[in-house]
């Protein structure tokens, strides 16, 4: 069997290159606590996104908990069953419940048309989710929640760098929350980072992330500790010196992918939005069983078998999952665009360095399987 290739593999910098911030770090001794190079990639991120403030984090998921505690958010937050778990795990962590609503079909992303259905005296805060880097319809779920005195919290994990009409996704709403996950577009190994438009914002999410501490004696809020440390973040600006590159190979590798499966039957992907500029994060595609002639899991096992491993992503739905299947709006009958998304889904291996021969060798083996 021909080596085995993986739904991802994480974008690495050259180690020569990374040896250099190291040894500065060892030189400085500054491991953590807003250090230089926290101080510098904070800078540069926000520049290089188009944004006005960034706050670095040492992972995504306490980002996404420390945006709900900034925003003092309570009660009930709308949100999306088709996600990693850590979206929904983010409200249950801050004693919040998640109310799921179900998705649009084409690109994956919460239905704005769903949204005030669900809204209650206890909702506070609606938390959509960038699905596989697709933007969601920011202007129609901004007057709905500008409507209902809701704030609005982007969960941005997959959308790194993306823009619309020239202006940064991150822009939208209170407050967008980025992943730099070793899976993601652009990584720090683990890392993530909260996107805020003004400076009282930051400030206050900055003390949320270091124990509340404002100064040496003074704390003005229960934080956590949730802080970059200094290696994390002279990786992430090592990275952005590759980004771009790493985005456009992105492209070409789905380029390739939608000339090459465009005319297979039960096979349907996802084209670019209009006036988007993508990361190509992913490449999911959905598999009608009857029309392909082979469902999503024996396809899945048709192509471990060959030695690829995509991914069934997002399955099993959020609201499926033991902690949140009590839930009322977790019922099936409320969620059936969401649950035929997830019975249909799987992503096609994507990341920076593979091959586009391999990218053939996949759709010579997808063609194989179906009728």
């Amino acid at each position: 069997m021909k080596n085995p290739i993986y739904v991802t593999q994480p974008a690495m910098p050259p180690l020569e290159e990374f040896t250099q911030y190291l040894e500065k770090i060892w030189g400085n001794k500054i491991l953590t606590n807003n250090g230089p190079f926290h101080q510098q990639f904070e800078k540069e991120l926000a520049d290089y996104l188009g944004v006005k403030y960034v706050s670095l984090f040492s992972n995504g998921t306490l980002a996404l908990i420390t945006a709900l505690q900034a925003l003092k958010v309570t009660g009930e937050v709308i949100t999306t069953p088709f996600s990693f778990v850590a979206t929904a795990h983010s409200l249950w962590w801050n004693g919040i419940k998640p109310v799921f609503v179900d998705i649009e079909p084409y690109f994956c992303n919460l239905d704005a048309e769903k949204i005030e259905a669900a809204i209650t005296p206890q909702t506070t805060a609606i938390m959509p989710v960038h699905v596989y880097g697709n933007i969601c319809e920011v202007d129609k779920i901004q007057k709905i929640a500008d409507a209902y005195g809701l704030k609005l919290i982007y969960d941005a994990a997959h959308a790194f760098g993306v823009k619309v009409d020239g202006n940064s996704i991150l822009n939208f709403g209170d407050l967008s929350v980025l992943s730099f996950h070793a899976t993601k577009v652009f990584n720090t190994i683990e890392g993530g980072a909260i996107v805020s438009h003004d400076e009282k914002t930051k400030t206050r999410i900055d003390f949320l992330k270091n124990f509340g501490y404002d100064g040496e004696l003074r704390v003005v809020a229960p934080g956590i500790n949730a802080k970059m440390n200094e290696v994390q973040a002279a990786y992430g600006l090592l990275q952005l010196k590759y980004v771009d590159r790493a985005i456009s190979n992105r492209q070409r590798i789905s380029d390739l992918y939608k000339e090459l499966l465009h005319n297979i039957k039960g096979l349907a992907f996802q084209n670019d939005q209009i006036d988007v500029i993508h990361n190509h994060a992913y490449f999911p595609v959905f598999i009608d069983e009857q029309l392909f002639g082979m469902s999503r899991d024996g396809l899945n096992e048709f192509m471990k078998s060959n030695g690829v491993f995509g991914r069934r992503y997002f399955y099993p739905l959020i609201s499926q999952f033991p902690t949140y299947k009590g839930l009322s709006s977790s019922n099936p009958a409320n969620l059936p665009v969401a649950e035929l998304a997830a019975k249909k889904v799987f992503c096609l291996p994507i990341y920076a360095d593979l091959d586009l021969d391999d990218v053939k060798r996949i759709c010579t083996l997808i063609k194989s399987a179906g009728k």
